[in-house]
């Protein structure tokens, strides 16, 4: 049986591991990075992740404006999981908006979300808005209040964004639930930056998005260099897949296939276990998949228990990389 874990200083516990639904945001952002993928395809995605045991989902407004969330609940609603039995994380994109658009989006939410609750509803990004994050952050609070969402989290926050997150949500008696930031062995920035010990003293949980670094650490581009072509082109530039960074990444895609080796383990599996693992609870993770065996191996990451001298090993191998 998975373990889970709390999320933040909330009442929502979820498993180390969950499902990021980005790739079933269909036409708009999402179709620059993936191929389109059908309700069919989702739904047997979302069946595979809960049979392994993930217990939580995070979408968004911005993939594909509602698409994603709408895709999602039906898929949960077709395996007959009820409302409530999953965490269901969204977010709001503050984009050329100001911050009563919150409160102004939240009907389009629930009802792209098909009766299913705003569990964890997230400020996309720290800019691009024309209210002050406090703002921002107070409108989250009433919704709260109201009942209208069960948690506050942000994504992209820096240390010092994180802080004034959660100054606001004190004077409400309200914890910052998360904090949505990039996570693996290339990005490492949370232990310089301070976004790392600033979670930690505030008790908010790091949700590690891209945390296979959109396919780099499977392996499979190390694996057959030729897949790169096949990728869209956007989605290769903006993770800076080339024939240098795989030429980087090579000792530690050796070490992590020769970790697995040793486990019965796929290379993603690994660094999945590694990156839940080597910050303690503070992390959890949220890779994607586009066919079901992506989620079923994601999910047996969170059976997999690595020792500390792997951890260590792998820690050392990724630093010169981040």
């Amino acid at each position: 049986m998975v373990t889970t874990r709390r999320l933040g200083r909330t009442d929502f516990e979820i498993t180390p591991i969950g499902l990021g639904c980005l790739p079933f945001g269909g036409p708009g952002v999402t179709d620059r990075f993936y191929a389109t993928i059908t309700q069919p395809v989702a739904t047997e995605i979302v069946r595979a992740a809960l049979a392994g045991g993930i217990t939580w989902f995070d979408t968004a407004e911005m993939y594909g404006k509602g698409h994603c969330e709408r895709t999602l609940t039906t898929a949960l609603r077709e395996h007959g999981i009820e409302p409530g039995r999953v965490t269901i994380a969204t977010k709001w994109t503050p984009l050329l908006r100001r911050a009563s658009s919150i409160g102004r989006t939240i009907g389009a939410r629930h009802a792209a979300l098909q009766g299913y609750p705003v569990d964890l509803h997230q400020i996309h990004m720290p800019h691009g808005g024309f209210s002050s994050i406090a703002s921002q952050v107070r409108t989250m609070a009433e919704l709260r209040a109201a009942g209208k969402i069960g948690a506050i989290g942000v994504s992209n926050f820096s240390a010092a964004q994180m802080e004034r997150a959660h100054q606001v949500l004190r004077e409400y008696g309200l914890p910052l639930a998360s904090n949505q930031v990039q996570i693996n062995f290339v990005e490492r920035g949370i232990e310089r930056e301070g976004v790392l010990e600033a979670a930690r003293r505030l008790g908010v949980t790091l949700i590690a998005m891209s945390p296979l670094r959109t396919g780099l650490f499977t392996g499979a581009f190390h694996d057959d260099p030729s897949r790169l072509t096949s990728m869209r082109r956007i989605r290769r530039r903006l993770a800076g897949f080339n024939a240098r960074t795989l030429a980087r990444t090579a000792p530690l895609i050796d070490e992590l296939r020769a970790i697995g080796t040793a486990y019965g383990a796929t290379v993603g599996q690994v660094a999945l276990s590694w990156l839940t693992t080597f910050y303690g609870d503070t992390v959890v993770a949220i890779p994607g998949a586009s066919k079901p065996r992506h989620a079923a191996e994601s999910a047996a990451a969170m059976d997999l228990r690595l020792t500390e001298k792997e951890l260590d090993r792998l820690d050392e191998l990724s630093r010169g990389l981040s």
